[in-house]
């Protein structure tokens, strides 16, 4: 489960420079459970993307004419307001044909075991985040696994490859592993078009570090290659080409004061060719 943590604010090579340190361990207070389940009327983001989730925690919806695919399923007691969202927009639950998740944490991969009795849909993640799915939990390696984050389990996994482009109609959508918050973490890209105007979107998997007490990000025998995926996926999320950002938790890429922008007049407000670089800076 993603939580809010001080070392989300520090450079990872400056914190990582310190032998033995450890992360914060602290729950979420009982507001964040309200926030992440706290109802949010479903709009476009962009084209044939739209944002389905609650205020706290992102899902979104790719359509097409010949199916459409679901981006994480947030909490498992949100699975019925995922489901209401998509009809009130007028898709059909039944025209979702694949499910794809960001990391196996419950906040982002709960209701997924729900949706796909729903929907039918088949599901895809990561080696890693796969294997996560199956078991209903993260293994050992996870920095957040003494946290005992459970999950209902989705029975039947794809696995997908680095770099792999999964198509559902017209949509192509590829994928980015950008391991390190989990060894699973996974990040999307597609293109979605406004008439003649088409976007890169991402779908931007955590980038922070945040763990349980045990967990130390050096001389870690649990993940050992954890820092050095830290620097490969902030590489990789700055080389990407993204013109609209959406975080699993949204806020993460401001896209709340983004979306007020836009209602009160800036068309492009969620448009930045730089979004990758500034989300991978972040953190750094």
């Amino acid at each position: 489960m993603s939580r809010p943590s001080l070392l989300a604010s520090c450079t990872l090579l400056g914190f990582c420079a310190v032998a033995g340190i450890v992360s914060i361990a602290a729950a979420p207070a009982p507001s964040y459970r309200d926030l992440w389940t706290r109802p949010q009327e479903p709009f476009r983001i962009y084209g044939n993307t739209y944002y389905v989730g609650t205020r706290g925690l992102a899902s979104l919806l790719i359509v097409s004419d010949e199916g459409h695919i679901l981006i994480d399923g947030t909490l498992p007691e949100n699975a019925e307001r995922i489901a209401a969202s998509i009809r009130s927009l007028g898709f059909r639950l039944e025209d979702v044909k694949l499910i794809v998740n960001s990391h196996a944490h419950s906040d982002h991969a709960g209701a997924i075991a729900a949706l796909a009795k729903m929907t039918g849909a088949t599901v895809a993640a990561s080696s890693a985040g796969a294997a996560a799915m199956k078991q209903g939990h993260g293994g050992t390696d996870d920095p957040q696994f003494e946290y005992g984050d459970s999950f209902p389990p989705i029975a039947s996994v794809q696995e997908v490859r680095d770099r792999q482009t999964l198509t559902v109609g017209s949509t192509k959508i590829t994928v980015h592993y950008t391991p390190g918050h989990t060894p699973g973490s996974t990040s999307w890209t597609w293109q979605s078009c406004e008439r003649d105007r088409c976007l890169n979107l991402i779908y931007a998997d955590s980038l922070t570090p945040v763990s349980d007490d045990t967990f130390k990000y050096t001389h870690n025998a649990r993940y050992p290659r954890v820092l050095q995926d830290f620097r490969d996926s902030i590489e990789r999320m700055r080389s990407l080409s993204c013109d609209i950002l959406i975080s699993p938790h949204p806020e993460s890429a401001g896209l709340w004061s983004k979306i007020e922008r836009r209602a009160s007049g800036e068309r492009d407000a969620l448009v930045d060719a730089k979004s990758c670089q500034h989300y991978a800076e972040a953190v750094q």
